[in-house]
């Protein structure tokens, strides 16, 4: 099917909105991207990018060979909580290396991109609903106004109103963790820098660097039955962070010790929405497949949906069987990488005898753990 000239509102300017906005730019569409924020902003903190995002952030002309603004990781170091001990190394996947980015510095790579390939933003526009018809679909804005398109695609975070539209109600489910994250000035530089994962007792630190080693991401997990507030943009008490990893030694005892404005944040789980359209409306990235941070995927789960979705195009002869492909070819994936992020929860988190008897499993086999998980990192969808 020729999408060229074909008008697309996407819903949410995060970055896999704009992924999408750029693949279907690819294809010679019109695209709008409606944000709800008087700005494109992001909350100071890291993410990473793993082989199977890289592919698709070059295939959209978004990174050049050397990529702008990320820092490379060599692998991840596994040390235990008390003094840091090395426990493992993992080196980096056979697929390629994963890139450390700071979000905002990736969304403006993705906004730079998107407005020289010519697509429209419409910022400060909160949209109110997204009707359907039997053509097109309507944007619905807050405010009254409205905009018919062609195809409508819901990139609205995992709490979008869209997707309860597509499935109904759901009840999200509190898995018993919390989240604290934070940047701070760093001046060490590591030639061959690794993320460092520090393991304790129903919690686990994670450190990597960022903007060339001038900022160190930090992001730490604990387990808590008294935390019911979803939503990822509170503040967090430093001084409550600390106390909560009193006991966490060596290098990351140190930069607990630094951290100043952490956020704050309960995990919630929601399934992967059973329905992913309706055949004039699509979800793409949270909003569909909404993850735990423990494999670090859900940028990567986005970027590939936006790829996906605009090819299904390519070889599909309408809308709707374009969508019913993309949501075919995309849920298996999404599910697996998700159950995945899950069951990697529980193995940071031991106690007792058998956190000790996982570590020394680790030391044996942490060098090829990483080739587990060969079939997320080496997935291509570009190829």
């Amino acid at each position: 099917m020729n999408i060229n000239g074909l008008k697309f509102g996407i819903i949410g300017g995060g970055i896999g909105g704009i992924a999408a906005a750029l693949a279907l730019r690819q294809r010679g569409a019109q695209v709008v991207v409606f944000e709800q924020a008087a700005e494109l902003t992001e909350v100071g903190a890291g993410l990473q990018i793993s082989a199977n995002g890289m592919v698709v952030l070059r295939a959209l002309n978004v990174l050049g060979e050397t990529p702008e603004a990320g820092q490379r990781s060599y692998g991840t170091v596994l040390r235990d909580y008390r003094a840091g001990r090395s426990v493992s190394e993992i080196p980096a996947p056979v697929a390629g290396p994963t890139y450390y980015y700071h979000r905002a510095d990736l969304l403006g790579l993705l906004h730079k991109a998107a407005l020289r390939d010519g697509v429209e933003f419409r910022l400060g526009a909160r949209v109110a609903q997204v009707r359907r018809h039997p053509f097109d679909a309507e944007i619905i804005l807050e405010d009254g106004a409205n905009l018919r398109v062609d195809c409508a695609i819901a990139a609205d975070g995992g709490r979008s109103t869209i997707r309860a539209d597509l499935n109904g109600p759901e009840a999200p489910k509190f898995t018993h963790q919390v989240a604290w994250r934070a940047t701070i000035p760093w001046a060490r530089r590591d030639h061959k820098p690794w993320a460092i994962l520090t393991m304790g007792p129903g919690r686990h630190v994670v450190t990597y660097p960022l903007r060339e080693h001038t900022l160190m991401n930090v992001v730490a997990i604990e387990e808590r039955s008294d935390w019911q507030e979803e939503g990822w943009r509170r503040r967090g008490d430093p001084e409550e962070l600390r106390a909560r990893f009193s006991d966490f030694g060596g290098v990351v005892g140190e930069i607990l010790g630094q951290v100043l404005e952490p956020h704050i944040w309960a995990l919630f789980l929601r399934p992967v929405a059973e329905r992913w359209q309706n055949g004039r409306v699509a979800l793409l990235g949270d909003a569909a497949h909404p993850t735990l941070p423990f494999m670090a995927q859900g940028a990567c789960l986005a970027f590939e949906d936006a790829w996906v979705l605009a090819r299904s195009f390519d070889d599909q002869s309408g809308i709707e069987q374009a969508l019913s492909t993309y949501e075919t070819r995309r849920h298996r994936r999404a599910q697996r990488v998700v159950a995945a992020a899950g069951a990697n929860a529980r193995n940071f988190h031991l106690r007792g005898p058998m956190r000790l008897a996982a570590q020394a499993a680790l030391m044996a086999v942490g060098p090829r753990l990483s080739r587990k998980y060969d079939w997320i990192y080496s997935y291509d969808v570009t190829a």
